[in-house]
């Protein structure tokens, strides 16, 4: 079922809001305890919010592992983990951050409400597919309120940056759905690196390529390091293959038809042969497709779903969606760096990126 565009919020009185605002207080300090990255060239000062400047000066914070912007993700994850309460219906679109993630949003969302919403008709046409599959630490949990999710018809399509190793046993045990997307870990972060400069407060400012690069290698960016969340996802997909459906980018995009029939299988809504007779699918490829989103006037002037201390327009999200496009801004030894790092993290696990 389509997600409603307005969320609605539990907090009916003035007694709840504020415990609800001392909660998510108790998040913010304890945040602040959190070990830092302190390379001066990735501090992002205004790029994120206008927080406490201890969390301006540190924009990374190691949490169990794991890297993220405090102020962007960390609150609204701690409130989710807390208080979400997932169905045995419910879909979870997870990602590293750059991997597709629109994308595979809007392939999902038009799949699963393709009886109530023919293309024709569909929200994708108008709203933007983080609208349409709403993030839970960001969109629904980041905003210091507690959202009321019980009133949204199954199944539910959400989505989360956070790595399966974080998942609270509740969500684990659920019975729920995980499709996984990742992608080359260089065009990875070449598209995270674009990303962080698009959506700068100061145009001026851009954090040095290389900079970006030796943090990257060091795990340090927004769900890293990027070899423990793949890994995450990967072994629980050999685990429970019926419930992570585990997915690469580039054989996304060599083949969408045949992958995204296994996607609309994994979901539980299979496309039949008459709808493939009439051509249901390749109208929701058409529809989906990279230039069809990026061409729509909500993608060209709207603007993100959530509130940085300045508005970001849509198309940040659309920048080329190729694959290969690292060999344009990668050095050959930083490629070999990339390369040999992943290969000694994946190492007996049985996942490869090499072509």
């Amino acid at each position: 079922m389509a997600f409603p565009l307005t969320i609605s919020f539990t907090a009916k009185t003035k007694e709840e809001e504020d415990r609800q605002k001392q909660m998510y207080k108790r998040y913010d300090e304890l945040i602040l305890t959190l070990p830092a990255y302190t390379q001066n060239s990735l501090m992002l000062p205004e790029s994120i919010k206008d927080s406490p400047s201890e969390e301006r000066l540190h924009p990374y914070r190691q949490y169990k592992g794991f890297w993220f912007w405090p102020e962007m993700m960390l609150p609204g994850f701690m409130a989710a983990k807390d208080h979400f309460i997932p169905r045995p219906s419910d879909i979870l679109i997870c990602t590293p951050l750059k991997v597709g993630t629109t994308w595979l949003k809007a392939l999902a969302f038009a799949t699963l409400n393709r009886n109530d919403q023919p293309c024709k008709q569909s929200l994708l046409l108008s709203h933007n597919p983080h609208d349409c599959v709403p993030n839970l630490e960001v969109i629904l949990y980041g905003r210091k309120r507690l959202p009321d999710l019980t009133v949204v018809p199954s199944p539910r399509l959400l989505s989360t940056h956070v790595p399966y190793q974080l998942f609270p046993t509740s969500w684990l045990s659920s019975g729920c759905k995980f499709v996984y997307l990742c992608r080359n870990p260089k065009d990875t972060f070449i598209s995270y690196w674009h990303f962080v400069n698009k959506i700068m407060k100061d145009v001026n400012y851009k954090v040095p390529l290389g900079d970006a690069f030796d943090a990257f290698l060091k795990g340090v960016h927004l769900g890293g390091p990027l070899w423990d969340h793949v890994l995450g996802f990967w072994n629980a997909s050999l685990v429970n293959p019926d419930k992570v459906l585990f997915m690469k980018y580039e054989e996304l995009k060599s083949d969408t038809a045949v992958n995204l029939k296994k996607l609309a299988e994994f979901m539980g809504c299979p496309f039949t042969e008459e709808e493939e007779r009439d051509g249901v699918l390749e109208k929701i490829l058409d529809m989906c497709s990279f230039e069809s989103l990026r061409n729509l006037e909500v993608n060209k002037t709207g603007i993100m779903p959530f509130k940085l201390s300045h508005d970001i327009g849509n198309e940040v999200y659309f920048r080329k969606g190729e694959v290969g496009d690292w060999v344009n801004f990668l050095t050959p030894e930083m490629a070999q760096l990339l390369d040999q790092a992943m290969e000694q993290k994946f190492e007996g696990s049985g996942l490869s990126f090499k072509a």
